[in-house]
């Protein structure tokens, strides 16, 4: 081949024309109108569409890929290399044609020059592969590559083309493999995107981050290396550091459209709203329509929940929250923010807290630079002043002082962050006295304590449930039963202010009630012996008040072996619930359920427990006419209300709670 033929210009599209994704407003996706055959869903890198000769020093350095000097002394680079370093138009340069910001690509030979193979199989034994990949790691001269040394390292799928993504020696390898070839060889940023941008189109956007980052220490100048990063950034969901991304972008190249629509998409998720449209009218061209109605759209939303914060109507806050929630800004930490403070105004405080702690998570995840400001305080401290009022609300006064003391510190000059400072300290205090005064025995004091705190915060249940544990040991079951139902009013499952409730009720001999809220905590706390047993007396309490049969029963015991007719009727007769169980111990099915009816006695004590074996008492079983076992019956009073064949342990327990007393 003569030297002419060996510096044929390549034919070979721009290297960051050919891939890319414009984020869109509903999500990360492709650009269809910029995909080629090669259907890559991200900017990648890419030489020209041709390319001029190389006939000289000069203008091979003008055309190298490399973002900086080659560490080869053959291959320093000259004053054009820095030029061309400095050019952040955000596409690689490589043809002359079409654009006045492309560049030539020249090849090297074994001399030093650039080369890059036009052909898409092995290229010429007197040039190296695009790349420069090298056995040695080396540019040597023309010729020096021996048979003995050569390698059979190719690019893409395993077969004898360059040019295909992956890196591989004979076969197809995994990431790791594919980025130590990588690391190992001297690669243009070209074939580290390709194989990047194979994993981005499979949604493995974390394998594809990792080429991504190569692509970036090779040539960190280039502006399309870090907007693909981005996208694979958004991807895995990491939006602060996708911001930072496009942001490097737009510093390399101030006019590039793509990181700007990008940014201001992402801007948009986040509720940034005026961040947002400045990129989008700084994308290059008009926006479009849809898009700035979905931005007008989330900014109405964001004001009327501005409005209705101010006005304390919590409902409408958290009806807009929702509503631009929907619109788009869907991993906005504040808005998520303010969702928890309508919630614990609302009086769902473990909806509340869940609620903060995905607006924690979604914080940690966003840029930290952003200090917005967000209904009059920065956005940081927003977020610390919702988790004080929720710390302070569910009881975690001193994590409640933290927060708030984190957002005093981030915005000192806001006076409603100061307010809160106060107020959260003045509880704080007041419930640690009130429950030294408790411990103490001195329950007079103690009540006045809690006082004290509930001027500060007047709907914080847990001092008023601290209150009426010392009202209920002054004897003041009144004002004590005062003191639950306003706890249990802003937090309703709060389960000592409801055991409190209960045993004031019971106090007062209101068995009605104590019965109901004894229930309640019987399904919360399914294996309290105590709160069974309290139930329990209470039912038979109630028993007795409208005049029912109550005497003989029993709380608690075993399951009681019946081996005779008479000593069954006797059981069942007995006020109360009897359950009967039938059983053979042969039985497998019977095994288990054995292990079930053993577990419900313990955890139903207020009903009895029968087991009769068919086998060893055929007569009883051939009274109560059992054919199949396991067979369960229930009494009531001496008669049957329910007879269960082989059921299940959900079955078997729904019908204790029916019919229990």
């Amino acid at each position: 081949m003569s030297r002419s033929d060996s510096q044929k210009p390549l034919s070979a599209e721009s290297i960051s024309d050919r891939f890319d994704v414009a984020l869109s407003f509903e999500g990360n996706k492709p650009d269809a109108k910029n995909f080629d055959h090669l259907d890559s869903p991200v900017s990648p890198l890419r030489t020209g569409a041709a390319a001029a000769p190389a006939t000289s020093s000069s203008s091979s350095s003008s055309g190298s890929f490399s973002g900086k000097p080659l560490p080869n002394a053959a291959l320093s680079a000259t004053k054009s290399d820095d030029v061309a370093r400095r050019n952040h138009s955000g596409e690689l340069s490589g043809s002359s044609h079409g654009s006045p910001n492309r560049r030539p690509v020249h090849r090297r030979s074994g001399s030093g020059q650039l080369v890059f193979s036009s052909s898409a199989n092995s290229p010429a034994t007197n040039v190296l592969p695009a790349g420069n990949i090298c056995p040695s790691g080396k540019i040597g001269k023309t010729g020096m590559m021996s048979r003995s040394t050569a390698r059979s390292d190719v690019l893409g799928s395993g077969s004898a083309n360059y040019g295909h993504g992956s890196i591989m020696r004979g076969g197809a390898v995994g990431v790791g493999a594919e980025m130590r070839n990588l690391r190992s060889m001297r690669v243009d940023p070209e074939e580290v995107t390709k194989a990047g941008n194979e994993h981005y189109k499979k949604g493995q956007f974390a394998e594809a981050l990792t080429f991504y980052d190569r692509a970036i220490q090779i040539y960190p100048g280039n502006a399309a290396c870090w907007n693909n990063r981005a996208a694979a950034l958004i991807g895995l969901g990491r939006l602060g550091e996708a911001v930072k991304d496009c942001e490097e972008a737009i510093r390399l190249n101030p006019s590039y459209a793509k990181a700007h629509h990008r940014l201001a998409c992402l801007h948009l998720r986040l509720g940034l709203v005026e961040h947002a449209q400045r990129h989008l009218f700084l994308a290059g061209k008009q926006p479009d329509l849809a898009e700035m109605q979905k931005l007008q759209m989330v900014e109405k939303h964001l004001e009327r929940c501005t409005d209705a914060r101010r006005m304390g109507d919590w409902k409408s806050a958290l009806r807009e929250a929702d509503a631009a929630v929907t619109a788009g800004t869907d991993s906005s930490p504040l808005l998520t923010a303010l969702r928890a403070e309508a919630l614990l105004q609302l009086h769902h405080l473990e909806e509340a807290d869940s609620t903060l702690s995905i607006a924690s998570q979604l914080a940690a995840k966003s840029p930290s630079f952003f200090q917005t400001k967000f209904f009059g305080m920065l956005s940081s401290s927003y977020i610390s002043f919702v988790q004080a009022q929720v710390e302070m609300a569910l009881g975690r006064f001193e994590q409640a002082v933290a927060s708030a003391e984190k957002a005093r510190q981030i915005d000192p000059h806001n006076a409603e962050v100061s307010v809160l400072w106060d107020k959260v300290k003045s509880v704080a205090r007041a419930r640690t006295h009130g429950n030294e005064l408790f411990k103490s025995g001195n329950f007079a004091e103690a009540c006045t304590a809690y006082g004290e705190g509930l001027k500060y915060d007047p709907s914080n249940p847990v001092l008023h449930c601290n209150r009426a544990a010392c009202r209920s040991k002054l004897g003041q079951w009144e004002r004590s039963l005062e003191d639950c139902n306003e706890a249990l009013r802003i937090q309703p499952r709060y389960t000592k202010a409801l055991l409190r409730r209960a045993a004031s009720n019971s106090k007062l001999e209101r068995w009605v009630e104590a019965v109901r809220d004894y229930e309640v905590l019987r399904k919360e706390l399914p294996t309290d012996t105590e709160v069974a047993e309290a139930l329990f007396h209470s039912q038979v309490a109630l028993k007795m008040s409208r005049g029912e049969e109550v005497s003989n029963m029993k709380f608690g015991g075993e399951v009681e072996q019946i081996t005779g007719l008479e000593q069954l009727q006797a059981a069942i007769a007995l006020p109360g619930v009897s359950v009967v169980y039938f059983m053979a111990a042969s039985n497998h099915q019977c095994g288990q359920t054995t292990q079930s009816v053993d577990a419900l006695c313990k955890r139903y004590p207020s009903l009895n427990f029968l087991k009769v074996d068919v086998n060893e008492s055929p007569a009883v079983a051939k009274a109560e006419k059992v054919r199949i076992v396991p067979t369960i019956k229930i009494y009531r009073n001496g008669a049957q209300v329910k007879e269960m064949i082989c059921p299940s342990l959900q079955v078997l327990e729904l019908s204790l709670r029916h019919y229990g007393i």
